[in-house]
């Protein structure tokens, strides 16, 4: 006798990444029930980011970070295309402020060519300039495919593309644990006011900060299966006084991040970040002694930043799986070749270009968790 489920499939986290899991799900049919502690959608690390669109320039030869940024990015545009949700395909460039610089960027065009990045260009100093007057550049790369989104505009969209397939995202409900049924599925105990137990025949989990934690919440889940997280936050500054760039400005990474970069934001305004600090817990707080900081590295590619016009903003905080010095690895999607559950997509790592790549992740489970039947 075939057991009846409460829901096909639950959905741990409400953020960028967990709503497109949950929408991907949806549209295959499956009844969605999405999770989500905070009292809003996308309070964790999907609204404290820069809203960039990546063009999927800096990954690894055949990493899903360079699959799905490429795939997540096409697929995007075209969502807030036919959803009519705020975009700017603004363009980048990736800014080499001296001779040293310029093999870097270079190896940068390559791995974006062949990570099948359209468009790309490399400029001279003058040309970059030209484009963007107030910039000092040697030389640099354009990307035209980069841009900004109206990253809370989009998750209202996979919010209510879930619940037209009448699915249900459920706020102020943590994840307290799950349980093995015997003949496949689980038992998930929610809290929350009045809690909540029910049945489920797939589970995913997407919490971001909370990936760790989660997992250890499932009963079976091997501990030596759940990778070593660290929290890297970054701080964000705003600048008093008018945008000098249209187009996203980015210096070369630094080691385990894209380093601080420039954007004007879909308001107009200028905002540099974020920089990288590994930290031990969920400390949102800036210094605002860190704008010199700020603003001798913004100087590097921006000579005319006026003294004392960065103001703090906000912060953010990723959830890294490497540590200080430690080779950034590849986003984790862990289904049952890896952990032995049955029908459990575990999500690990998911940071930069989660964002953009949140609707080709949740395609990727779906196909993993259904259309695979793993």
């Amino acid at each position: 006798m075939t057991m009846a489920f409460d829901f096909d499939v639950t959905v741990v986290g409400a953020g960028a990444v967990g709503l497109a899991c949950g929408r991907a799900l949806a549209k295959r049919g499956l009844t969605v029930l999405v999770l989500e502690k905070e009292g809003h959608i996308g309070q964790g690390v999907s609204s404290r980011n820069s809203e960039v669109i990546h063009g999927g320039l800096y990954y690894p030869t055949g990493s899903l970070k360079a699959r799905f940024c490429v795939e997540g990015r096409r697929a995007l545009y075209a969502f807030l295309e036919s959803h009519k949700i705020d975009y700017r395909k603004c363009g980048k460039l990736v800014v080499a402020t001296e001779e040293g610089e310029v093999e870097h960027i270079e190896q940068i065009f390559q791995q974006a060519k062949t990570n099948g990045v359209e468009g790309l260009e490399h400029l001279t100093g003058a040309q970059a300039r030209a484009m963007e007057p107030a910039l000092n550049a040697h030389a640099a790369i354009l990307s035209p495919e980069s841009g900004l989104f109206a990253s809370h505009d989009y998750m209202l969209a996979l919010q209510g593309e879930i619940e037209d397939a009448g699915g249900s995202v459920v706020l102020s409900t943590p994840f307290e644990r799950a349980e093995l049924l015997p003949g496949g599925g689980f038992t998930i105990v929610a809290g929350g006011e009045g809690g909540a137990t029910l049945t489920t025949r797939l589970l995913v989990t997407a919490p971001g900060l909370q990936a760790q934690h989660v997992a250890a919440l499932i009963e079976g889940f091997p501990a030596d299966r759940i990778p070593a997280g660290h929290f890297g936050k970054g701080v964000y500054f705003r600048l008093t006084g008018k945008a000098p760039f249209d187009r996203l400005i980015y210096p070369p990474p630094i080691a385990g991040a894209l380093g601080t970069h420039y954007r004007k934001d879909l308001g107009g305004q200028a905002v540099f970040g974020p920089d990288l600090v590994y930290v031990e817990t969920e400390d949102y707080s800036v210094d605002p002694a860190k704008a010199e900081e700020f603003a001798r590295y913004i100087r590097r590619f921006w000579p005319g930043l006026p003294d004392g016009a960065l103001t703090p903003d906000y912060a953010g905080i990723r959830p890294k799986l490497h540590g200080p010095g430690e080779p950034q690895p590849d986003f984790q999607l862990r289904g049952a070749e890896d952990h032995g559950i049955d029908g459990l997509m575990a999500l690990f790592g998911i940071e930069s270009p989660g964002l953009t790549s949140s609707l080709a992740i949740g395609e990727a489970v779906a196909e993993r968790l259904v259309d695979q039947g793993s």
